[in-house]
C-alpha cells in the first residue's frame, strides 16, 4: 500500500505586541526616518505587524504554534517521529531551533532539525517531511515555520523595516492511505544571493559584515511573480491538475502586488487567495502556515478542497506544494 501524508492539524501564534503603520511612522520619526501609513499601504498592502519582546525567540513562538497544531490533530508530542523547523532567525548558531523547540513541547527523542530557505522555508520543510512519511521514515511529523525578523531590521531603511514581522505557524502531518500532499516543486538559484540577504556572520566572537537585512525590492519583485507561476504550474502538472482545480491559493505573504500578480497569472479570482499580509506583514517562513491556519480556522474550507501553497525568498529560493485540505 502506498503511503501519503495528510495535514491532521494546524496552529499559529503571533506575539502580543502589535504595531500598526501609524505606530511605525511614530517610531521611525523619532529616529529621523520619514514614511507614512499611505506610503506603506500603497506599496505593500501592510497595515500592521507583530514584534516579539526581548528575550522571546523563534522556538518560543514555534512552540506555541506547535501546541495548537498538536491539539487540533489530537496528537501527543511524545507520538512525533520528526520535527522540522523552517527559520532564518534561529535561537542560536547551534543547536538547531528544532531541538530547542522539541524540548519545550516535550517531544524528546524524535529526529529534529532546521531547514533554511528563508521565505520558501516552510514549503521546503513540508516537502521534506512529506517525502520522509512516504518512505516510511516517519509517521507523524511536526513542521513549523517560526521567525523573529524584527531582530534583523535596519530601522534607518524605510524601504525594508516596515515590511517584516514576527510569528509562527505549524502543521502536523500524518501517514495516510489517502492522498493529502499531491505534489511539490522546489528550486533555487544562488546567483541572486545579493538581492535579499543578511550578509553578516560571527567570527571570533565578533559580528563581521552587515548583520541587518538588505533587499533590492525591484529585483525581488521582477523575479518573484515569474518563478511563482512556473512553480505553481509545474506542481499542478505533477499532480495532473489545472488552474481550475485550485480552490485556495496560499502564497507567501510578502507583498500584496506580488500576490495579486500571481493570482492573475493563474486566472484565479482574488477571493480564492488567502491574505494575511495586511495584519501580519512579511513573516518569512512563518507566513504560509500562519495563513493556512487562519484559513482552516475560519470555517471557509470544505473537506476535499485543494490548496496551493507557494513561496519565494532569499537564496534565491522558490517552490510550491499542492495539497488536499
Amino acid at each position: 500500500m502506498r503511503l501519503y501524508s495528510r495535514i491532521a492539524g494546524t496552529g499559529s501564534y503571533l506575539p502580543p505586541r502589535r504595531l500598526s503603520n501609524a505606530d511605525m511612522v511614530t517610531q521611525l520619526a523619532a529616529q529621523g526616518v520619514e514614511t507614512s501609513d499611505e506610503w506603506i499601504l500603497e506599496r505593500t498592502g501592510i497595515r500592521a505587524r507583530h514584534f516579539a519582546d526581548d528575550g522571546v525567540f523563534s522556538s518560543d513562538l514555534g512552540a506555541q504554534a506547535a501546541r495548537q497544531a498538536l491539539e487540533a490533530a489530537g496528537v501527543a508530542a511524545s507520538e512525533l517521529d520528526l520535527i522540522i523547523v523552517a527559520t532564518s532567525t534561529p535561537d542560536m548558531v547551534f543547536p538547531s531551533t528544532a531541538c530547542i523547540l522539541q524540548n519545550k513541547i516535550g517531544a524528546n527523542g524524535c529526529a529534529a532539525f532546521d531547514v533554511q530557505a528563508v521565505c520558501s522555508g516552510f514549503v521546503y520543510a513540508l516537502t521534506l517531511a512529506d517525502s520522509m512519511i512516504q518512505t516510511g521514515a516517519a509517521r507523524k511529523a511536526l513542521v513549523v515555520g517560526a521567525e523573529v525578523f524584527s531582530r534583523l531590521l535596519d530601522f534607518s531603511d524605510r524601504t525594508t523595516c516596515v515590511l517584516f514581522g514576527d510569528g509562527a505557524g505549524a502543521v502536523v502531518l500524518e501517514a495516510s492511505d489517502k492522498p493529502g500532499i499531491l505534489a511539490s516543486d522546489l528550486h533555487a538559484d544562488g546567483k541572486h544571493v545579493d538581492i535579499l540577504c543578511v550578509p553578516g556572520h560571527v567570527n571570533g566572537g565578533q559580528v563581521m559584515g552587515n548583520p541587518l537585512l538588505r533587499m533590492d525590492g525591484q529585483a525581488v519583485f521582477k523575479l518573484a511573480v515569474g518563478v511563482l507561476e512556473d512553480a505553481a504550474r509545474a506542481t499542478l502538472a505533477k499532480a495532473g491538475k489545472t488552474d481550475a482545480d485550485i480552490d485556495w491559493l496560499i502564497p507567501h505573504q510578502a507583498n500584496i502586488r506580488i500576490m495579486q500578480g500571481t493570482a492573475k497569472r493563474l486566472k484565479l479570482p482574488l477571493e480564492k487567495m488567502v491574505v494575511t499580509v495586511d495584519q501580519h506583514g512579511n513573516t518569512s517562513a512563518a507566513s504560509i502556515p500562519l495563513a493556512l491556519d487562519q484559513l482552516v480556522r475560519s470555517g471557509r474550507t470544505q473537506p476535499g478542497q485543494t490548496a496551493l501553497l507557494e513561496g519565494v525568498g532569499g537564496g534565491f529560493t522558490w517552490g510550491a506544494v499542492l495539497l488536499v485540505l
